[in-house]
Order: C-alpha cells, then sequence, then structure tokens
C-alpha cells in the first residue's frame, strides 16, 4: 500500500452557512474551497496548514447531517482550546485525564462528534 494521509473527511451538515461560521469563527479553520459546482455546493475547510480537510456537505447530497462522530482533532494546547471554545459557546465535555492521553468532545451545530485530544505520549497512539 502506497496510502500516505487522509485528504478529505466528509462532515454531513443541515446548513453549510451555519457550519461554516462554526468551522472558520469557533474552531478558527480556514475556507479552502466555497464554490457551486452544479446544483451542489463545495465547501471545505481545514485546520491552518492541515494535510487533513473536511468537506461540510449538505443534506441535499446524500448525507445525514450530524451522523458523523470520533474525529480526532490534534492540539499543542488542550486546556487553552477548551477553554477558548467554552467562551465561543461551544459545548465542550472536559478535558479528562484517559489511560491513553488528555481529551476533550465537542460537538457541531449539527451534533457531529470530535475528540480534541493532546498529542499522544511518547509510545502510545491515540
Amino acid at each position: 500500500m502506497n496510502i500516505t494521509h487522509a485528504r478529505t473527511v466528509t462532515v454531513p451538515v443541515s446548513d453549510q452557512d451555519r457550519a461554516k461560521d462554526f468551522y472558520v469563527s469557533t474552531l478558527g479553520f480556514e475556507v479552502l474551497v466555497d464554490q457551486q459546482m452544479g446544483p451542489v455546493r463545495w465547501l471545505q475547510v481545514a485546520p491552518r496548514g492541515a494535510a487533513t480537510s473536511f468537506t461540510l456537505a449538505s443534506a441535499e447530497q446524500g448525507f445525514t447531517p450530524g451522523s458523523a462522530s470520533g474525529i480526532i482533532l490534534e492540539t499543542s494546547d488542550l486546556d487553552a482550546d477548551c477553554a477558548g471554545l467554552a467562551q465561543a459557546g461551544a459545548a465542550i465535555e472536559g478535558p479528562n485525564e484517559l489511560p491513553w492521553g488528555r481529551q476533550a468532545t465537542l460537538a457541531d451545530p449539527d451534533g457531529n462528534r470530535f475528540v480534541l485530544s493532546a498529542p499522544a505520549p511518547s509510545g502510545t497512539r491515540a
């Protein structure tokens, strides 16, 4: 196999404008693409400099809003990001100490669930 990384993850949303506001204003992602492609709006966001991006796909594209879960976002400062997200109004749980490291959970406005994780301790993978 020659797979090097995940390039794009689809996140199903009910309202692309509301989702765009959350991912850009609350999570600090940047918009990579926002254009109409025939009947479909392609809206792609990512953390700055990340190799993996997120397509915010609507129900019209055949996706069920709120059905994504378990997507892990790594942060270099878990406590600061949790505090900032809570201050921005995001529903965040944690951070929690777990056998494999520290993490918190949050959801976007549609209920898509994410794990916000500190870097895994040396020798482990989360």
